[in-house]
């Protein structure tokens, strides 16, 4: 397998977690967001993902884009370590909470979205900056409300093994802090933060630890 990634790219982050769960070997193709213009942008990734988007997998030619329909086809094919639970209700929380990250918080500080902000809508670095802080403060809270007021949360988002809300959850704890937002009105988000970190799947997804960090 292959994983164009970006080290940064909170959804490629996603996605090495999940692999590394799974005990998934797997080569990295570094796609830079921000040289030539942005490598996303050439034609010969658009011929890979015509979205312009990370990550894309690359499993023995089928290429599959976007972060979490990746895990998913990871955990059918791949079943040990699997990262939905076995019921149904369970399943739906775990969605519920991942896309409470993918769906209604990241996409707002998506790279994209940010160089449209400043580039034809003329708004300046602090603004982008309000505007990153306002919206990850936003699904932050929400976050933490749905996981502090159930008690399906365990010592990870649901129960005491991780899941695909982990893996959503820790690379929006990581551009939450990299953008300056004060994390200490999420208690519950940070306490599950801190056991995902210690376990060395999430350690070696960590952006610092890619071959094309900076």
């Amino acid at each position: 397998m292959k994983l164009h990634t970006y080290f940064r790219s909170s959804a490629a982050y996603r996605v090495r977690i999940a692999l590394n769960l799974k005990g998934l070997a797997y080569d990295s193709v570094p796609v830079h967001l921000l040289r030539d213009g942005g490598q996303q942008l050439l034609p010969a990734y658009r011929a890979v993902n015509p979205a312009a988007l990370v990550p894309t997998l690359d499993d023995d030619g089928a290429l599959i884009g976007q972060s979490l329909a990746i895990i998913e086809y990871l955990d059918e094919v791949h079943r040990q370590v699997p990262l939905l639970p076995s019921d149904a209700l369970g399943r739906a929380r775990v969605r519920m909470l991942a896309l409470t990250v993918a769906a209604d918080t990241h996409p707002l500080g998506n790279l994209r979205v940010l160089k449209y902000l400043t580039g034809e809508m003329g708004q300046g670095e602090p603004v982008k900056l309000a505007w990153q802080r306002h919206w990850l403060q936003t699904g932050m809270s929400a976050l933490e409300a749905l996981l502090a007021s159930s008690s399906d949360t365990g010592r990870y988002c649901h129960g005491d093994t991780p899941t695909l809300a982990d893996c959503c959850l820790v690379p929006q704890v990581f551009s939450a802090q990299r953008f300056g937002v004060d994390t200490a009105p999420y208690p519950t988000i940070m306490r599950i933060h801190a056991a995902c970190s210690a376990l060395p799947a999430f350690e070696q997804a960590h952006p610092a630890q890619q071959l094309d960090a900076e």
